[in-house]
């Protein structure tokens, strides 16, 4: 029996966004990594859209290639067409975003985990958690594996996606799975609610694919790529390949009475499916409901890869009957003649609510036990991989006996994202907006390398070789900068002249010819600091006030039902987010000024908090 126990410092459950960037981030820190998965052919895998990036996904992405991350160098290398969104908008809006060659994705992570130092992956069936009790708490030691195979480690991070007691719906149809083609885990949720967690249920969809010899592309509105395509990872010199075009197509009137007419068959709307799905990715049957007064809604016919005639309809999310599928397809122009080749589907699934989580994603329940991903209640490839990456990181920080990773929402999207989920929680799946980052000037994706990289470098995710890239970038900066401050435009300092919002980067190139040598995206860089330079230094005194909030812990222990002037619902929600700090205390729905004042207090004045220890934090705190 000896040989079926394998000993590690960390174990991921599950190998997608969250999962493999989780997986390899423990490695990169030197921690002894098990990747398991049901099916090492799905490692990576994209369950829906073939697309990386997008507006604010496409921050998340260029900063989790910053901290090393996988998701940016894989989608560089397998990419099939590149735009940068919002180019009309201020630079803080600007995200890109790539289609992706789906298979020729899946297979990139899977060659980078396959070829990560410290990392073993495993076809594995999770049947079990394994876990002790002591006077300190419930803590995690492993797993047991479906054949008997034991794997122990201190640390474990699960990231199940939307396979925890997952059921696929199309129409009256029900399967169990999370995945078309794929079954389900039980044994996790069971688990879970063992150890005492609260689990709710979610639901997320997916639209119809069609063959795309059978679609009359004529009939479409063609969607090039960028002319000058930009990369994801800061390492990506060039990006060569072709690149291929996508299309627009509408629905209209007659699409929407069909749909109208078989309301009565959808899950969403029979009464079948009665849990939250994202509202900002709305199935067909939603926009037709919500916007009646809309006769058409766009479609994007998105390529799935170059060896391939599969199509994504990006916009037609459903879960309608097969019939009624076929029947609505066939009334959009060009596509009178599509040939389905897979149906649109529903998926109902378990999650935790994120509120269970200390802000480096560790349960506050089971020490050594990690979420990530959409069993967080996210929605998203992007917001999956900040999450793993986050997850993974603090698993092998905690093996090593280290200070936990937090970054700020001034540091980072995923900042952002964490926070907002720990503090605040989630109705609906979540996914990331810049309207949700109140420092998205400071948090723009060309200088998210120049943010965390060097905080990645000093924790041991990044190599030298990309804190030198940086350098060279930063002195490429300086140069620039340098130019233009010995430089005059009608007798106004070329560094105050750019200044002006009429005035580019190009046609200070056309007055001072040195400049014409500095690179594009140095260029960029420059001229956001410029321009920006108020906007930014505002932003920064901001941050600085939220810093000295955030410098005063609150202590694990604290009891918050001492304070008897205290609010009960501020005494309840206080009691049930357990924040970390002053400043994510003043973040949770509900709670006043009044009660943060009468919070620091008690702070100022342990002996009126009998349960407080002021020499014990909450553990691992940071940031």
């Amino acid at each position: 029996m000896a040989e079926n126990i394998y000993h590690y410092d960390v174990i991921v459950i599950g190998a997608g966004h969250a999962g493999t960037e989780a997986a390899a981030a423990a490695a990169r820190l030197g921690a002894s990594t098990a990747l398991l998965t049901t099916n090492i052919d799905t490692v990576g895998q994209m369950s829906c859209n073939p697309a990386i990036g997008g507006v604010a996904k496409g921050q998340i992405v260029r900063e989790v290639d910053a901290l090393g991350g996988l998701m940016g160098q894989a989608i560089d290398a397998t990419g099939i067409q590149f735009r940068l969104l919002n180019r009309r908008k201020g630079p803080a809006m600007h995200s890109p975003r790539a289609q992706a060659d789906k298979k020729a994705y899946q297979n990139e992570i899977k060659w980078l985990i396959e070829n990560q130092q410290n990392l073993d992956l495993r076809q594995e069936t999770v049947a079990e958690l394994l876990t002790t009790e002591s006077p300190a708490g419930r803590t995690v030691n492993g797993i047991q594996a479906q054949g008997g195979a034991t794997y122990l480690a201190p640390c474990v991070v699960l990231t199940t996606g939307t396979f925890l007691k997952a059921i696929m719906h199309t129409g009256e149809t029900k399967t169990a799975g999370g995945r078309a083609g794929e079954g389900t885990t039980s044994g996790i949720s069971g688990a879970l609610r063992e150890l005492g967690f609260e689990l709710q249920r979610f639901k997320t969809g997916t639209p119809p694919r069609l063959s795309g010899r059978t679609i009359d592309w004529q009939q479409t509105e063609r969607q090039p790529g960028d002319e000058d395509p930009q990369a994801f990872s800061f390492l990506t010199e060039t990006l060569p390949q072709k690149q291929m075009d996508c299309f627009i197509t509408y629905t209209n009137d007659h699409v929407h009475e069909i749909i109208r007419a078989n309301l009565h068959r959808a899950p969403m709307y029979s009464g079948q499916i009665d849990s939250r799905g994202p509202r900002y990715c709305p199935s067909i049957e939603d926009k037709v409901v919500r916007f009646a007064d809309k006769n058409q809604h766009q479609l994007f016919l998105e390529p799935e890869g170059r060896r391939t005639q599969e199509v994504y309809v990006n916009g037609i999310s459903t879960s309608l009957p097969r019939d009624v599928q076929d029947q609505i397809i066939r009334l959009v122009p060009g596509l009178q003649h599509a040939q389905v080749m897979r149906y649109g589907y529903a998926v109902e699934y378990d999650f935790c609510p994120p509120t269970q989580l200390w802000p480096w994603l560790e349960t506050k329940r089971v020490q050594g036990l990690f979420l990530a991903g959409q069993i967080n209640g996210t929605t998203g490839y992007e917001e999956a991989a900040g999450q793993g990456l986050i997850a993974g990181t603090n698993a092998a920080l905690k093996v090593a006996g280290k200070e936990m990773f937090v970054p700020g929402r001034e540091d980072a999207y995923i900042g952002v994202l964490v926070d907002d989920l720990v503090t605040a929680g989630t109705d609906e799946p979540y996914r990331m907006f810049t309207s949700r980052a109140e420092y998205r000037l400071l948090l723009r994706h060309d200088n998210a390398d120049r943010r965390l990289t060097p905080w990645a470098f000093r924790l041991g995710l990044v190599s030298g070789e990309r804190i030198r890239h940086l350098e060279r970038k930063q002195e490429a900066m300086r140069q620039a900068q340098a130019i233009l401050e010995r430089h005059s435009v009608d007798d106004v300092l070329a560094a105050r002249y750019l200044k002006r919002p009429e005035v580019t980067w190009d046609m200070m190139a056309a007055r001072i010819p040195q400049l014409r040598t500095v690179d594009r995206q140095t260029a960029l860089q420059v001229e956001y600091d410029i321009k920006y330079a108020g906007y930014i230094d505002r932003q920064r005194d901001e941050v600085a006030k939220q810093r000295r909030l955030a410098e005063k812990k609150i202590p694990a222990t604290f009891c918050y039902d001492s304070i008897v002037p205290l609010r009960n619902e501020a005494k309840q929600k206080l009691s049930k987010i357990r924040p970390v700090t002053l400043a994510q205390a003043r973040r949770i729905s509900g709670i006043t000024p009044a009660d943060i004042a009468l919070l620091i207090t008690h702070l100022h004045n342990p002996s009126k908090n009998p349960a407080a220890n002021p020499s014990e934090r909450s553990p691992g705190s940071g940031n």
